[in-house]
């Protein structure tokens, strides 16, 4: 049987571990938490499978997509042992392709989506460069009423000034500002737990694809429009 959305009692376990984030109340209920965490990965397959239909997807499980639920405390002054919500992430073919999707399940705070989080130097001053050249592609897919609709804008963390060599009269100063480029979708824990989810889920990482279509075009070609993959 397909799994089509993430049960109430996941829910109901990552609000009992909110309550009792310690280790001793997580081994007395790791078997509760191993039970849970297989709900979610036969979600994440399903939700793989399908993605592997439409993108070119190097994941190769729905269980290697989940992050740990369990946090490095080492430099943090939260030292709670574990974080509270199932999230994962498929990543696209590269260097053909760019951009990853993203999924965190998380009583009252689940979102779905994906982008561009602080990616490396280099890539972001070939960002910044496509823009500066020829902005209107990434405007065209920004504007659209389909990513409107579905995420409302461009998220992510900005400078306050312009990037080093570009002015601060530039006509897409806007878009220059930008460190990460991302955006997601959040849903109401009653629309994760009905049979719809999975294509919820579905039309969001659907409706990002034009954005990863630009930026992809943006990270593999240079300014003349040559493929800068070898």
């Amino acid at each position: 049987m397909k799994t089509t959305s993430i049960p109430q009692s996941v829910f109901d376990f990552l609000r009992q571990l909110e309550e009792n984030n310690n280790r001793d109340w997580f081994n007395e209920n790791k078997k509760n938490y191993q039970r849970e965490h297989e709900h979610v990965i036969a979600f994440a397959d399903e939700l793989l499978n399908r993605m592997k239909e439409v993108d070119q997807i190097t994941t190769v499980s729905g269980k290697k997509s989940l992050m740990r639920i369990y946090r490095d405390v080492r430099f943090s002054k939260d030292k709670r042992p574990y974080d509270p919500r199932f999230a994962g992430s498929f990543a696209r073919i590269k260097p053909q392709l760019r951009g990853g999707y993203f999924f965190r399940f998380k009583p009252g705070d689940t979102v779905v989506g994906g982008g561009f989080y602080q990616p490396n130097a280099d890539d972001l001053k070939l960002i910044r460069e496509h823009i500066a050249q020829d902005d209107q592609p990434l405007r065209d897919v920004l504007e659209n009423q389909r990513f409107k609709s579905v995420f409302g804008e461009l998220m992510g963390e900005q400078l306050k000034t312009a990037p080093k060599g570009f002015e601060k009269d530039h006509p897409s100063i806007d878009l220059l500002r930008y460190k990460s480029m991302y955006t997601f979708k959040s849903f109401t824990d009653d629309e994760v737990h009905s049979k719809q989810f999975l294509e919820e889920v579905m039309n969001v990482f659907l409706a990002i694809r034009p954005f990863f279509d630009v930026m992809t075009e943006y990270l593999t070609t240079d300014l003349n429009g040559l493929s800068l993959i070898d």
